[in-house]
């Protein structure tokens, strides 16, 4: 036994001895990276950035880089007869979505069928009209009917159409999103790479503004990071451009309604003494200047719409800013790493076993490879390229029947341009194909799967062991069987899960520190299933009220309890202070209209 640990032990190195991918080309546009580091962590926690003035990026990456939402979370974008109902707050008695009544046969009965995706909350189906000067949030038209979000003609806030994937250690993936959407080259405006020819970023060469394509490759996180900004679901309403976002953004003060740490381990030296934000000369502007060349910003001259260059070239700058920040958040000090790195005693003698079964029988390795504990890792595709040139399983992209394929293409869907995903794969090798999540911090970002199905490690390994849901009608990829795993086999997979912690993304000690966030916790209801109506504005009268719980701001050394699990959630375990993020306390948001 001991020497079967030993070698599966050697075969997965710490995370410590992978190099960080590095996007080609940065210094073409990159004069500081720590000051990019700085942009990028100021936008990405921004709630400024969306269409409502309470929406950032953070919204739905606040806990161990993933969501940490129970109420209206729920959607249905399937052509299924169930129907989502707004505001329901899930329970551990919900989960798994598809129940059956042997949960080690696949094929037995079915005692609950749950077709629907537990997603993220984003903002409230508007159109918008324009930006309003000075403040964080839009002018939107709020129209009755137009979303499957509301009840009795009272709009929720829409929900995303796949659960929310952690961005620690995102750096690592050659593409990002479940689908694989986010290309590794970044072209600057839109995620789709080589496929988006029509973006240019504006350049000052010879007193003269001219246009530049983009083309930078390793750079999948800003190709991610440009996408949700214009979101009509997750951060804008719909009919915004970057422009105009930019337009926005340079007039407001970076992170005005949200209190930065002094102790922050980037913006704490940047932090306003006297209030909430930054000091008042750290502005956009300023860190824009801060951080990239001069020749793509300094130029005074407008375009035919009259915008600046600093406000055509905002949407480069927002992706290598949030890109250079999120490359930051890497977590390599877990039990496991440590214990690679020679510490015999950072596992106990059944997180030693997991490691045993990991590599053997239980196929888990085939999926979730190396150090970084998946297969589409750069470590493990290994020059394969990127997804307009490779396979899906080169990519470490598989089928395993978490869900119908005619419900959710995956990887065999494609972008806005009509282009397919994958234009390389065979057949129909992609459809119904999802990138192989890592397991590192697992523990912390439930639910799981692409669908948010399964609640706890526990009905993960379960769903493994009988092969996944869905066996027929094509649902499974190459290799996907039954699993025979013992009881202490499946526990000691879970033990060796939970080992992938890292300690300082466990207790958000730096490079995990952050602003505060006043996030979205479902609607108010006046009585059972019916929501209150927003009557603070005219722009909000087909609105629901929102509830409110506040992430605090947290500097370099962290909180003093670890973050709550999802299945802890779902259990009102640590509601008493014994975990962080429990999602107990309110606060007051921004205003996300004129009065």
């Amino acid at each position: 036994m001991a020497l079967s640990i030993s070698i599966a032990a050697a075969q997965i190195p710490s995370l410590r001895t992978v190099p960080v991918p590095q996007p080609t080309g940065l210094d073409r546009y990159v004069r500081d990276n720590a000051a990019l580091t700085a942009l990028g962590k100021a936008l990405f926690w921004d709630v400024q950035v969306g269409s409502d003035g309470q929406t950032a990026c953070a919204t739905c990456h606040f806990h161990a880089g993933a969501d940490h939402r129970v109420r209206n979370m729920i959607a249905n974008p399937h052509s299924v007869a169930q129907t989502a109902v707004p505001n329901r707050a899930l329970t551990l008695a919900d989960f798994p979505f598809r129940k059956l009544v042997n949960p080690n046969d696949n094929r037995s009965a079915v005692e609950r069928d749950t077709r629907m995706v537990m997603g993220s909350a984003g903002v409230i189906q508007r159109k918008f009209m324009d930006i309003v000067a000075g403040n964080g949030f839009d002018d939107g038209s709020e129209e009755p009917g137009l979303t499957a979000f509301a009840i009795g003609g009272v709009k929720a806030r829409q929900v995303t159409a796949r659960n929310t994937p952690s961005v620690i250690n995102s750096v690592f993936w050659v593409v990002n999103f479940w689908d694989g959407r986010a290309s590794s080259v970044f072209t600057g405006g839109t995620p789709f790479g080589p496929a988006d020819s029509e973006w240019r970023a504006a350049v000052l060469r010879d007193g003269k503004l001219e246009r530049e394509a983009v083309r930078m490759d390793n750079a999948s996180l800003a190709s991610q990071a440009v996408g949700p900004a214009l979101n009509d679901v997750e951060m804008s309403y719909s009919g915004r451009s970057w422009p105009k976002l930019a337009r926005k953004m340079f007039a407001v003060a970076p992170l005005a309604h949200q209190r930065v740490s002094p102790a922050d381990s980037v913006l704490g030296e940047f932090a306003n003494a006297e209030g909430n934000g930054l000091a008042p000369e750290r502005s956009y502007e300023a860190l824009v200047r801060a951080a990239f060349r001069p020749e793509y910003w300094e130029s005074g001259e407008l375009d035919a719409d009259g915008y600046s260059q600093r406000e055509l070239n905002f949407p480069l700058f927002f992706g290598l800013a949030v890109q250079a920040y999120e490359s930051a958040l890497i977590s390599a000090d877990s039990p496991f790493d440590r214990f690679q790195e020679g510490d015999a005693s950072a596992l106990t003698a059944q997180e030693r076993d997991g490691i045993r079964v990991f590599q053997g029988g239980s196929e888990c390795h085939e999926c979730h490879q190396g150090p970084e504990f998946t297969a589409a890792s750069f470590t493990n595709v290994r020059g394969r390229g990127g997804r307009e040139t490779a396979t899906p399983a080169t990519l470490g992209f598989f089928r395993t029947g978490v869900s119908p394929v005619a419900e959710d293409l995956g990887g065999g869907g494609k972008d806005e341009f009509g282009n397919a995903l994958f234009p390389r794969a065979a057949g129909n090798n992609a459809r119904g194909v999802f990138k192989s999540p890592a397991l590192r911090n697992v523990e912390l970002t439930g639910p799981y799967f692409h669908d948010g199905s399964q609640a706890t490690l526990e009905q993960v390994v379960a769903f493994y062991g009988r092969g996944g849901d869905f066996p027929g009608d094509g649902n499974l990829g190459p290799g996907m069987n039954r699993i025979n795993m013992n009881a202490n086999d499946r526990l000691a997979i879970v033990a060796l899960m939970k080992a992938l912690t890292g300690e300082s993304v466990k207790f958000e000690r730096a490079p995990f520190d952050h602003p505060s966030l006043c996030v979205p916790v479902g609607h108010a209801e006046s009585a059972p299933g019916v929501l209150m109506v927003d009557d603070s504005s005219s722009a909000t009268r087909f609105s629901a009220v929102d509830r409110w719980a506040l992430v605090p701001a947290v500097g370099r050394e962290g909180n003093s309890a670890p973050l709550q699990t999802f299945e802890e959630l779902l259990s009102g375990i640590g509601s008493d202070g014994s975990r962080a993020h429990a999602m107990t306390e309110s606060c007051e948001p921004p205003p996300a209209s004129r009065p």
